[in-house]
């Protein structure tokens, strides 16, 4: 007839915030560490695709002795462009496709008496700015 009280198993409101408490003081020393990386990886990224986008420039002016004009543009690495100068021997695609910056605009391309630049407006996609906003150049690398 006596009921005997059984003790539950569990964790104890203390218990819970201890490790609580435990798990938001390693948040608090690893995050920062990792907060920022993201942006490195795209400034990364950018600096990658300029010299990708430049060797392909580089491949198509081996194939017909000049690089494509700023009015004829990157698209000159997919298909064979009209217009000049003249492409007689190309040999293309010289690229898959073309990439856009990690900020998703196209890659700004520039053709000045026979020296190319590349350009990405950075994070804003607007020319100048500083940090996540900076631009980045073929030809300041």
């Amino acid at each position: 007839m006596f009921q005997t009280l059984k003790q539950e198993k569990g964790f104890t409101l203390i218990e819970l915030l201890v490790v609580l408490v435990i798990l938001a003081a390693i948040t608090g020393l690893v995050a920062p560490q990792f907060l920022g990386r993201g942006e490195q990886a795209k400034v990364d990224l950018v600096k990658s695709d300029l010299k990708v986008i430049e060797q392909q420039l580089d491949l198509y002016r081996l194939d017909n002795f000049v690089y494509p004009s700023t009015d004829q543009g990157l698209e000159a690495l997919l298909s064979k462009p009209s217009g000049s100068p003249d492409a007689p021997n190309w040999k293309g695609p010289y690229i898959k496709s073309l990439p856009k910056d990690p900020w998703g605009n196209p890659y700004l391309y520039l053709n000045l008496d026979s020296e190319v630049e590349i350009i990405s407006f950075g994070a804003d996609g607007k020319e100048g700015g500083t940090g996540n906003n900076a631009d980045f150049s073929s030809a300041s690398r």
